[in-house]
């Protein structure tokens, strides 16, 4: 008898940890009907005639956005990208804004440091029902570099980073309804 008391200890512990456990689970949280998401291109809405807006104008951001998260869908794995509008979901996606902020100065006022913050306007459509599944008006990223030192690269390399940033929040968005 004492032998088997053992291996029921066990099976009674591991059924308590299984029953009393939080839940938390790596799938996605998307009804199993969505495999496929169709990324429409990326309008600007950025008005680059301002006084204020000419500095900071980066080229095809629009574009570099969209297939930032095309790549980041593909690497996710939980939806397929579908390049034709007969996806079962339909992100939608405005640019509406692109700062470069200095954030540290030299004893001379020239900028050491700066911020780049990439900011879009998301739309998930139910392309089956036509609805709308969610709206995040203001969806942003951000990154900061330095000009010189170490932790220097450049403002091209930094962008790089906040569309990896930015690509990621909105898989996570997308997938995880958070």
């Amino acid at each position: 008898m004492k032998k088997y008391l053992l291996p029921r200890c066990l099976i009674l512990a591991l059924l308590c940890a299984l029953v009393s456990s939080c839940g938390y689970s790596a799938r996605a949280l998307l009804p199993s009907r969505f495999k496929t998401v169709h990324i429409a291109p990326f309008k600007n809405k950025i008005s680059y005639t301002s006084d204020e807006a000419r500095e900071t104008y980066f080229p095809l951001l629009e574009i570099k956005i969209r297939n930032a998260v095309a790549d980041r869908f593909l690497f996710d794995g939980n939806l397929k990208v579908d390049n034709s509008e007969q996806a079962d979901l339909l992100l939608k996606g405005e640019l509406i804004g692109y700062q470069r902020d200095g954030l540290r100065y030299t004893e001379n006022e020239d900028v050491q440091e700066y911020r780049i913050r990439i900011e879009v306007s998301l739309q998930l459509w139910d392309s089956e029902k036509n609805e709308l599944l969610w709206e995040e008006p203001s969806f942003s990223a951000d990154t900061t570099y330095f000009l010189t030192g170490p932790l220097a690269k450049s403002e091209t390399t930094a962008v790089e980073d906040a569309l990896k940033d930015l690509a990621r929040r909105v898989v996570e968005r997308t997938i995880e309804d958070w």
